[in-house]
């Protein structure tokens, strides 16, 4: 049987971390995860003995959510870091076409007083650029069929997907399985970032949407990145962990199903489920809606 159109009557939720989101039943779980700053400090000015302010961007952030983050600590008009695009002069790959989503690199940045926002940008793009452009990136991206730009957008996914740094690994064999197989990825991840969102729920009608983004209705992977990913990310997608898998469900935190088997997939939901209606859940949402 084909699994690559799965019935669209059929729904159950799945999650990470205990927070529920409703998809159809062939899926692969997603949701945002926890942004963890990285222990990285890059020097944003010149001179040892100016006023410096910190800048944190968190592993998984979205472009929006960088530049809102630049205004902010510069102290500039909502909207002028997002402006300064046009001045920057970044070095992005051709398949990125101007668009920094994914190259905005996560870091503990030091400004130097009265820094332009596009020298931010340009910084966090030179950044990423060192840390995806090694030999191994590039070795492993080939290995799996890919090019950089194509690694960095796996490496956006496995970064809002996966629930720990240890299962990054198997979330990037698991797209790739499904891209081998010919099967949609199914991310509502990328669901969310079409919609402009971060959501812990997904309906049937927003797997429906009109959108390069809806890994549901379109095959491949997304056009561009969907956040910026780090390091680990990265490497886990250049060189995932070995194995079958196709389906993932947290069933509870710190317990993530993986698994090559439709129906252990649908056992796992339906624990994850139970697990969901006990006082102890880690959300408050009701319960998953049955099957229809």
């Amino acid at each position: 049987m084909q699994m690559n159109t799965p019935p669209r009557s059929t729904t159950i939720r799945l999650t990470r971390r205990g927070r529920a989101v409703l998809i159809a039943t062939a899926a692969v779980v997603a949701a945002t995860a926890v942004a963890v700053p990285l222990l990285l400090s890059v020097e944003g000015g010149d001179g040892e003995g100016e006023n410096r302010t910190s800048l944190v961007i968190p592993e998984g952030w979205r472009s929006a959510q960088v530049y809102e983050a630049v205004d902010r600590v510069l102290a500039l008009p909502a909207g002028s870091t997002k402006k300064s695009l046009a001045k920057a002069q970044l070095s992005l790959p051709k398949d990125a076409e101007g668009n920094p989503e994914g190259y905005l690199f996560p870091a503990t940045y030091r400004l130097a007083e009265n820094v332009a926002p596009e020298s931010v940008l340009t910084t966090m793009v030179e950044t990423a650029a060192k840390r995806f452009s090694g030999g191994q990136v590039t070795a492993g991206a080939q290995r799996n069929a890919m090019n950089v730009y194509q690694a960095v957008i796996v490496a956006s996914i496995v970064q809002a997907e996966a629930d720990t740094k240890a299962d990054m690994g198997r979330v990037a064999r698991v797209v790739f399985n499904r891209l081998e197989r010919g099967m949609p990825l199914q991310m509502d991840s990328t669901l969310n970032y079409a919609l402009n969102r971060s959501t812990l729920d997904t309906s049937v009608a927003d797997t429906k949407i009109n959108s390069p983004y809806n890994s549901y209705q379109r095959m491949g992977l997304p056009p561009t990145p969907i956040a910026n990913p780090g390091e680990e990310a990265m490497r886990a997608a250049v060189n995932p962990t070995p194995g079958d898998w196709l389906y993932f469900v947290t069933v509870k935190p710190g317990d993530t199903r993986f698994t090559a088997n439709h129906e252990e997939h649908l056992r796992n939901v339906a624990e994850f489920n139970e697990n969901r209606k006990k006082p102890s859940a880690t959300t408050g949402s009701t319960p998953a809606t049955p099957p229809a």
